[in-house]
């Protein structure tokens, strides 16, 4: 394939592509409940001739394109996320503004969702040219359970499939560079409940009764200590305590509290030591202080890794096509993302596209997050070209 990176949609293409992401923005819709968008997916793809979409996980679409060239049979997905957050939109200067009150695409799901529209189109307009298959997933529900990413796994969508390409938007590194690097780039994000249970008393009679209360401060200091003393530091590990509640009146000795949180590591081999270490050091500290916990917990997106040859072929490709300056490596993050299950099946790569830029510096999951629409038709064409690499590879 040896067109220029900004040679590969065609002009009508392209203009869908713009017309999805003003579409998606303009009408977001959260985790699993995706209609409007899988439907407009859908009738995008069967108004260029793409028919045979697949529904899954509700609310997602994948479209399977066959190249007829006789060649290696080999079989690349792509992911594309579509779903928005309950976030309310606080910019003025966009014509295509949320006009959904309380929801917006704060992560840029939108242009995610776009540029795998814009790559299926392409390569369903160059099938004759190509051997080999290429999924385009419209995955809902990444920033939500059910996670979409989950079901992907799940119904076995990625068996027999050799490469994934995932994608994401990224507010540190400017407009028109782009970023991967090996190993683990996100963490694990698992969610757990503590429940403790002591013994109510009068205020005034401490030692007849069982402070919840207490036990509740105990396992928060006592738990950060499986962070800064058990975990590699190189496992980036965090365990959030998010939300607590306990207590019904200022003078009663607090029976029960209810917490939950997070639970985040790089480390694939780590993870469930760490779930395992943050339930007995509740369950410990319970009956130190002659109470009990109830402990559960659910493991939710696993570390996105990258696979070392995926990346290194993605550098030469970024150096080749738009110059070397606009590789930027990028820092992993302590975030998570539901890629993690398409990673842990088969070799993957997770890109960042630059999104910095004056006007449109905002952090992703705020009110003010931006991106501008000249980010997108070259991402969609750099994608396209390294599906079209990894198919030939």
């Amino acid at each position: 394939m040896r067109k220029l990176i900004n040679d590969l949609l065609s002009e009508i293409e392209r203009d869908a592509v713009i017309e999805m992401r003003h579409a998606m923005h303009r009408e977001p819709e959260l985790s699993n409940a995706e209609w409007k968008t899988q439907q407009r997916i859908i009738e995008t793809l069967a108004r260029f001739g793409v028919t045979g979409a697949k529904t899954f996980h509700e609310t997602g679409v994948y479209i399977d394109i066959e190249g007829s060239v006789p060649g290696p049979a080999r079989s690349v997905a792509l992911r594309g996320d579509i779903d928005a957050l309950p976030i309310q939109e606080d910019r003025d200067d966009l014509p295509y503004t949320s006009q959904v009150s309380g929801i917006m695409h704060a992560c840029g799901h939108d242009m995610h969702g776009s540029i795998a529209l814009g790559t299926a189109l392409a390569f369903h307009r160059m099938r004759t040219n190509f051997s080999g298959k290429i999924r385009i997933f419209f995955q809902p529900a990444e920033e939500a359970e059910p996670l979409g990413g989950r079901t992907v796994v799940e119904e076995n969508l990625l068996d027999g499939f050799d490469a994934a390409v995932g994608f994401h938007v990224r507010t540190d590194i400017p407009v028109g560079s782009y970023g991967a690097r090996a190993g683990a780039v996100t963490n694990s994000s698992d969610q757990f409940t503590l429940e403790i249970t002591g013994t109510m008393a009068h205020g005034a009679k401490p030692h007849a009764g069982v402070d919840a209360i207490a036990i509740a401060g105990a396992f928060i200091n006592e738990v950060q200590k499986v962070v800064s003393r058990e975990m590699p530091v190189d496992d980036r590990a965090i365990v959030t305590i998010g939300t607590i509640h306990g207590g019904e009146a200022t003078n009663i000795i607090c029976p029960s509290v209810k917490m939950t949180g997070t639970i985040r590591t790089a480390s694939s081999e780590r993870r469930e030591l760490l779930v395992r270490r943050v339930r007995e050091v509740a369950e410990g500290v319970a009956t130190m202080h002659r109470g009990t916990a109830g402990f559960s917990s659910q493991f939710g997106e696993p570390p996105v890794v990258n696979d070392r040859a995926m990346v290194e072929h993605f550098r030469q490709l970024v150096v080749q096509t738009v110059g070397e300056d606009k590789y930027v490596e990028g820092a992993s993050s302590a975030g998570s993302d539901d890629f993690g299950f398409y990673s842990s099946c088969v070799p993957s790569i997770y890109f960042w596209f630059g999104s910095k830029e004056p006007g449109n510096e905002s952090g992703v999951h705020t009110p003010t997050f931006g991106a501008s629409d000249n980010v997108l038709l070259p991402t969609t064409e750099l994608a396209i070209r390294y599906c079209w690499d990894l198919l030939h590879a």
